[in-house]
């Protein structure tokens, strides 16, 4: 199977906007610690992981194209705002999507690089060869900091990244996806690595998208491959993280995510396809995906969440009177 795992995103856009918590990392670890236990347990506990694996499909798909909706408008914000650096991008894309759509995306990312190259000169090599190191960092647990921090990390991770990661795999026709054990090992992992100062990992969702879709291979059985290829690239991108920060410092943000936009462009294809399969479920699939897309922030906790949320509570209102008609019109057809 295409797994594939990562630092949650969601989870450090959280960090960002909860820096005011405490001005101590070593209690911001102990948060950490506490998060990726809270995953475990969830993996553990069997009741916790079917009801984050068995989410019905127009809920679960409308989730994933809400999350991907707003980046696949990057390319054409970007063409906008940045047409100089955005458009050669878009259109080595275009031409590479015609002969030949699995380089599409490298094509892309090249082009992109040769465009940033080009705009920003050497200067962001200076300083930026460093070798990686690995720092210890002694965790305290203060109640206060992991109530406001741990625990709507393991929220948003759960709802931002573990939830879509396998709704991901589900859109793409894996139905029987280990979710104990990953849920189990990504906490075990996600407290073991805290110690030298990563917030959470967790199944990849976006990524995901890319490697467990048919862009990766027309064959499923053959699409593990690119997890094993990204996994490997995760490590000589951690090697030289230093001169990857640095080509990314002088690197527009709205180009970075343009590419992420080309790239998830089958994906998002993909999950608006599933999420409207069913007639019966439609409004609950727009609904969800119209909440996700809308990026709202609730109490530290991203749309993702918020639209599960909804589209739950809408599918089981609308489904519980779907019934209740049915057995009404049921009860006036019967013979006396």
């Amino acid at each position: 199977m295409p797994l594939s795992f990562a630092w949650s995103t969601p989870g450090a856009a959280l960090l960002i906007a909860a820096k005011a918590t405490t001005h101590n990392f070593g209690a911001a670890i102990g948060a950490f610690i506490v998060c990726g236990l809270l995953i475990a347990i969830t993996g553990v506990w069997p009741a916790l992981t079917r009801a984050v694996t068995r989410i019905p499909t127009p809920i679960a798909s409308s989730m994933l194209a809400g999350i991907l909706f707003p980046i696949c408008l990057a390319p054409i914000e970007a063409s906008v705002k940045l047409p100089l650096l955005a458009l050669p991008i878009v259109v080595v894309w275009l031409i590479l999507f015609g002969l030949a759509p699995r380089w599409a995306v490298p094509g892309a990312l090249v082009a992109t690089i040769v465009v940033v190259g080009i705009s920003a000169g050497t200067g962001w090599l200076h300083g930026g060869l460093v070798a990686p190191q690995l720092t210890f960092v002694s965790p305290t647990f203060q109640p206060l900091v992991i109530v406001s921090l741990g625990i709507p990390l393991f929220l948003v991770t759960m709802a931002g990244q573990n939830v879509p990661g396998f709704a991901v795999l589900r859109t793409f026709g894996y139905d029987h996806v280990p979710a104990r054990t990953i849920l189990v090992t990504s906490g075990l992992l996600s407290a073991a690595t805290a110690f030298f100062g990563a917030h959470v990992n967790n199944l990849a969702a976006l990524s995901a998208a890319i490697m467990a879709g048919p862009d990766s291979h027309p064959d499923r059985s053959r699409r593990w491959i690119a997890t094993v290829t990204g996994g490997v690239t995760y490590v000589v991108l951690g090697l030289a993280a230093g001169f990857a920060a640095s080509l990314v410092s002088v690197t527009p943000p709205l180009l970075i995510t343009t590419v992420a936009g080309l790239a998830m462009l089958g994906a998002l294809v993909s999950a608006v396809a599933a999420s409207l399969e069913d007639p019966n479920n439609r409004i609950v699939a727009i609904l969800t995906f119209l909440v996700v897309a809308s990026g709202i922030v609730i109490v530290g906790i991203g749309s993702p969440f918020w639209g599960l949320l909804v589209g739950g509570i809408v599918m089981l209102w609308l489904t519980w009177h779907r019934r209740r008609r049915e057995r009404g019109a049921a009860e006036t057809t019967q013979p006396e």
